[in-house]
């Protein structure tokens, strides 16, 4: 009795919790500004005002080309809890499941695929992708926009998403990756359906980002001390570096 008694103490904290985090989430919708994280000129170009904004980066033992190089061709699949939060919302939301990519196709390739759109690239460093959507369907569709054309688009009933992935060199054997993604809608009847999906989905969609830099750290780490050998001294630094670099931020 007693233990069935303390599981529903602590289902009912977990309930609590969630609910105090979805009606947070929600009032803290829209309140997100430039002053809550590093100016972008770039990124501004595309999106200078939105709604939702979520940075992460984290230190990287490896130089700024190999981190840049496994951002690349990064695989998600590989990463239990984003298989995990994908199948979770293909549930939720009552979607179909979609069929793995055949082969090895690189991350940008799959990203394309699904109809997001480049909007900019600085070679060896960003790029920047976008597309506008209806994120509350059960079978989501991204709708690739023109560069020259997305910061304009205002057709209503979508809600527009850009995002990066991006490198900057800390020094010759170490950089820093960095994601961002910045979200707005078109018109208030989206605005109002993508604040009460945003405040349900928002932790798996964080929970994947930080997945995201995971995988990219692994990957960048394992490549650098691929190359590194035949260098015992470069081997002794790269792996002094990996064991005293910073944990991911958000």
């Amino acid at each position: 009795m007693r233990s069935r008694c303390m599981i529903a103490r602590a289902a009912g904290a977990a309930v609590l919790a969630a609910a105090g985090y979805v009606g947070l989430t929600w009032y803290r919708y829209g309140r997100t500004g430039h002053a809550a994280g590093e100016p972008d000129q770039l990124l501004d170009r595309f999106m200078p005002d939105f709604e939702v904004r979520e940075q992460h980066r984290a230190e990287i033992a490896a130089p700024a080309a190999t981190t840049f190089a496994a951002a690349r061709t990064l695989d998600l699949r590989r990463a239990p809890v984003a298989r995990g939060i994908f199948r979770a919302r293909q549930l939720f939301m009552g979607g179909h499941a979609g069929e793995d990519p055949a082969g090895h196709a690189s991350f940008i390739d799959e990203v394309l695929g699904l109809g997001w759109r480049m909007l900019a690239e600085e070679p060896g460093r960003r790029i920047i992708f976008g597309a506008v959507t209806q994120p509350w369907r059960a079978d989501v569709v991204f709708r690739g926009i023109p560069p020259e054309e997305f910061a304009a688009f205002a057709e209503p009933g979508y809600v527009k998403i850009v995002w990066t992935i991006a490198v900057v060199p800390m020094g010759s054997r170490s950089s820093q990756f960095r994601t961002e993604t910045r979200a707005i809608a078109t018109d208030p009847g989206s605005r109002a359906r993508f604040r009460r999906y945003w405040s349900v989905v928002s932790p798996g969609i964080v929970m994947i980002r930080r997945a995201m830099l995971r995988q990219v750290r692994r990957d960048a780490e394992a490549r650098a001390r691929s190359q590194a050998v035949g260098d015992p001294a470069a081997t002794a630094r790269l792996n002094t570096e990996s064991s005293s670099r910073p944990q991911a931020r958000s």
